[in-house]
């Protein structure tokens, strides 16, 4: 074991027998733990909150370090002490900072996002996305083996691109999907719709989404861009 003192750290480990020790303490303390447990010669020990300096460096190393050394210790006596840094900003003044009390629950979110000119999230008109749905051309089918019905399924990804980029909404109700497009999703309704619906989840081209009363499927966006 290396002579030090003050605290230090040793550790030993020996994976073909799962041991790892680890003893922390007063150098002397340490050493004879190790001389206890027999293990002279084998592990490593290090100081704690010690600078290590390497004791292997060239006359050319050690040299730099000097000046590195000195350079640091002038830096740190020549810097001014009890002056505030160029960077820290004017003095806080808590008189500029606006008390806004009011009751709890009487906040109205709504009335607060109109003040800074955010819209809320509308929800998309369904006859206006099927009369969208109707001008849009006749899409290719979908292509890859998992595609149980791939016009419907490339009908389905239409709609779900017109949502998205159009109307800037994450996803459809159930009952939606159903009433704008069922006749080009093979006329697919209510449990069969779902259904089906639920594969294309299953598939990871759609995502699920729980509501309070309904549910709702987004794309995926791999499948949108027709990766998957």
């Amino acid at each position: 074991m290396v002579a030090l003192s003050g605290q230090v750290r040793y550790r030993f480990k020996a994976d073909d027998h799962d041991v790892r020790i680890s003893l922390e303490g007063d150098a002397e303390w340490v050493a004879q733990r190790v001389e206890e447990l027999g293990l002279e010669g084998v592990g490593w020990t290090m100081p704690i909150g010690v600078a290590v300096k390497a004791t292997n460096m060239s006359e050319v190393s050690k040299s730099k370090a000097k000046k590195a050394t000195a350079q640091q210790k002038i830096s740190i006596d020549d810097a001014p002490l009890g002056e505030k840094p160029l960077d820290m900003g004017p003095t806080p003044d808590p008189s500029r900072i606006p008390i806004v009390r009011r009751p709890i629950g009487e906040l109205n979110l709504q009335k607060e996002i109109d003040k800074i000119g955010l819209e809320g999230a509308i929800r998309p008109d369904p006859i206006e996305l099927m009369e969208m749905l109707d001008e849009t051309d006749e899409p290719m089918p979908a292509q890859g083996k998992m595609s149980v019905d791939p016009m419907a399924e490339a009908w389905l990804r239409e709609l779900m691109e017109i949502v998205v980029r159009e109307h800037g909404a994450t996803a459809l109700r159930t009952e939606d999907i159903e009433e704008v497009a069922s006749s080009k999703l093979g006329n697919r309704q209510g449990p069969e719709l779902e259904f089906w619906l639920e594969s294309l989840f299953s598939a990871g081209k759609l995502v699920k989404i729980h509501g309070g009363d309904a549910t709702g499927w987004g794309p995926s966006p791999r499948w949108l861009n027709g990766r998957i």
